[in-house]
């Protein structure tokens, strides 16, 4: 089994972290930011370092990529190197920063691979700067129109546009990624399972399904000191026992089922005066969808009138569970396997760019542990050998991949086109 060099891998990841740090072990590095424009830089001029020639995208995703033998479709790496505000240096960064270690550990080895191996840093991959999340990916696999995300805007008022024709990462349309034999993504689990079962790798088999509503509740506002208990209309009573009957019927679904009450908000949001409206979102994830159904047909059933108040509700977003390609995920599992680490089937809670890819792209995904499951925030930590573990995974991945062409490869692009 080949293994990557763990050092070299850790000094990227140092210096990458370098780029927007916080000062507290995290990152802040918007996309097409200042920050995140000097780790694209950085990203370029390793891979020309290594002899990877470099392509650029009309949304500005980064490809580079060594040649392979044959004329076949590339078999594509890689995540994002934006963050959050005050986010981790490993979320993505890790993904983008393997695949070049990776690439490199195979032209230092002299290893001819018939497919040409490809690197991808997508644009946007967090939506922090500009909505929605995974942008870019999105765009490419059809799930969001380019004319509409060119005009999303940041806090500023500057569009996703406007920032990408001054960035110099505008790109030709033509370099968009339209096909690969196989598109694997390394990441971290953002979660503590891993951790919790002393497991080193993560076979992710695909992505949850999620539905993710808006409840409002409409009363009246008032004096907060002169109106009595019984003659107010307060949404804000009303919406607690509608969080807390809620949580009380989800209980009943599988337990594995995660929901999440996000955001609140009050209006007029002032401690003198009864609210006329709160309003709160839920969201729920399971991989049997199914079991999402259940949670919606209970959020469309709510009263419409509790304590006096008018509610309604919204769905806000959604989406069906991805299921990643098995050959792929059978590659992941073996390589772990071989290279002897104690590995786990499992779906990722989170959205990433690779359950985009995998509509049109034979996907999977790696994971390794998060310590304490902390990510987005600037004490997550993936230890430097765990990230190396998972690198040696998506190494040996892709050269299994890679030796299986010929009746894999037109069994991976048949059932794509299926």
């Amino acid at each position: 089994m080949e293994k990557i060099n763990r050092q070299r891998l850790q000094g990227l990841l140092e210096q990458f972290s370098s780029f927007g740090a916080t000062g507290k072990n995290g990152v802040s590095r918007l996309s097409l930011s200042e920050e995140d424009l000097a780790a694209r830089g950085k990203f370029i001029e390793i891979s020309e370092e290594i002899g990877l020639s470099v392509t650029v995208d009309d949304m500005g995703n980064l490809y580079a990529t060594l040649p392979g033998k044959e004329d076949l479709p590339p078999i594509a790496m890689g995540s994002h190197l934006d963050s959050v505000v005050k986010g981790g240096r490993f979320d993505g960064t890790l993904g983008v920063v393997a695949g070049l270690e990776v690439v490199r550990t195979i032209v230092e080895r002299n290893v001819e691979t018939k497919h040409p191996i490809t690197v991808i840093n997508f644009t946007n991959e967090e939506g922090a700067r500009f909505d929605p999340a995974m942008m870019s990916s999105g765009v490419l696999a059809g799930k969001f129109a380019k004319e509409d995300m060119l005009q999303s805007s940041d806090t500023e008022g500057m569009t996703f546009g406007q920032a990408l024709e001054q960035s110099g990462y505008a790109g030709e349309v033509g370099n968009r990624l339209k096909e690969a034999a196989a598109f694997v993504e390394l990441h971290i689990e953002q979660g503590p399972v891993l951790e919790h079962n002393a497991e080193e790798i993560g076979v992710i088999e695909g992505v949850m399904g999620m539905a993710c509503y808006e409840i409002s509740l409409k009363g009246e506002s008032n004096h907060a000191g002169t109106t009595p208990i019984p003659m107010r209309k307060d949404p804000m009573f009303a919406s607690a026992q509608i969080m807390v009957e809620l949580q009380r019927e989800l209980k009943k679904l599988p337990e594995d089922l995660v929901y999440t009450i996000g955001r609140i908000n009050a209006y007029p949001n002032i401690h003198t005066v009864i609210p006329n409206e709160v309003t709160f979102t839920i969201e729920a994830r399971h991989t049997n969808m199914d079991v999402i159904r259940q949670v919606e047909k209970m959020i469309e059933h709510l009263p419409k009138m509790v304590e006096r108040c008018m509610l309604s509700s919204r769905k806000l977003w959604g989406r069906d569970t991805v299921e990643f390609n098995r050959d792929i995920v059978q590659a992941v599992s073996e390589s772990a396997e071989a290279l002897g680490f104690k590995s786990r089937k499992m779906y990722s809670g989170a959205g990433h760019d690779a359950q985009f890819i995998a509509s049109y792209i034979p996907a999977a995904m790696i994971f390794v542990p998060s310590a304490k499951g902390y990510s987005h925030r600037e004490d997550e930590y993936t230890s430097f050998e765990d990230c190396a573990k998972g690198a040696d995974v998506l190494l040996n991945t892709v050269l299994k991949l890679d030796r299986s062409a010929g009746l894999q490869e037109n069994k991976v692009l048949e059932e794509n086109r299926a």
